[in-house]
């Protein structure tokens, strides 16, 4: 069984910056495209970034192209968000999510098998 714990989440100005980390558990990180996605109250979860099972391909939502980084490190078993520049419209729960379908890169939650319990983003203004 596979099992993903965020941490990494909290309170946090407009403009400051956040790291949140991913640890995976069970099974060999390798194995899995990477995602990160996230759920703002009364909104449908979404994609945020995405990363191949060797780290060299990425992909993220236009919001957050250019502030944010995903990256992974399979010999620790553990994917990370670099999140610079926050704004208030990031603040939501943000959920890891693991991808056995062998894509490169997915946006589609449904191709996620696993996910994480999420952790909470918040940005005041």
């Amino acid at each position: 069984q596979v099992q993903l714990v965020e941490s990494g989440g909290g309170l946090v100005q407009a403009g400051g910056s956040l790291r949140l980390s991913c640890a995976v558990s069970g099974r060999t990180l390798s194995t899995y495209t990477m995602g990160w996605f996230r759920q703002a109250p009364g909104k449908e979860r979404e994609f945020v970034a995405a990363v191949s099972r060797s780290g060299g391909s990425t992909s993220y939502s236009d919001s957050v192209k250019g502030r944010f980084t995903i990256s992974r490190d399979n010999a620790k078993n553990t994917v990370y968000l670099q999140m610079n520049s926050l704004k208030p419209e990031d603040t939501a729960v943000y959920y890891c999510a693991a991808s056995s379908w062998g894509f490169i890169t997915t946006m589609d939650t449904s191709q996620y098998n696993y996910w994480g319990q999420g952790t909470q983003v918040t940005v005041s203004s």
